[in-house]
């Protein structure tokens, strides 16, 4: 497994794929990602995990956090959240921050991310931002 680099355009698929099917192809496509920081997890030569960054000031949102089904449950989605926020650290950002799903606040508490209860519902999914002070 490694984690590398990749354009805004290779995280497309595996969003759709995973975290918006019944979403149109363009609904994953986001305005800003130009300006984002893009990682993957490779197994071998197959991308199986993605996530975008994007720094504003001294805070990064990382958005899009999506492994693929076949590869969930095995800790590359953990490693690649690790990565990033190593990252954070080395570019002395105060805080990471998501738009998490509710039903993923547990996987993101493990990484001592904290529930600001500040609440929104987009595509009839529920989300709540979570962050970290590092």
């Amino acid at each position: 497994m490694k984690i590398i680099a990749i354009n805004p355009s290779q995280t497309w698929q595996i969003r759709h794929e995973v975290m918006w099917p019944d979403q149109p192809f363009e609904f994953v496509q986001l305005e800003e990602d130009n300006d984002g920081l893009h990682f993957g997890v490779f197994d071998h030569d197959k991308l199986v995990s993605i996530v975008s960054c994007f720094i504003d000031g001294d805070e990064m949102q990382f958005r899009k956090l999506a492994t693929l089904e076949d590869f969930q449950g095995k800790g590359i989605a953990s490693e690649l959240l690790k990565h990033i926020l190593k990252l954070a650290k080395e570019k002395d950002l105060r805080k990471v921050w998501c738009n998490a799903r509710n039903n993923k606040k547990s996987f993101y508490e493990k990484f001592g991310m904290i529930d600001t209860h500040k609440i929104f519902t987009k595509a009839g999914q529920e989300f709540t931002i979570m962050e970290v002070l590092l």
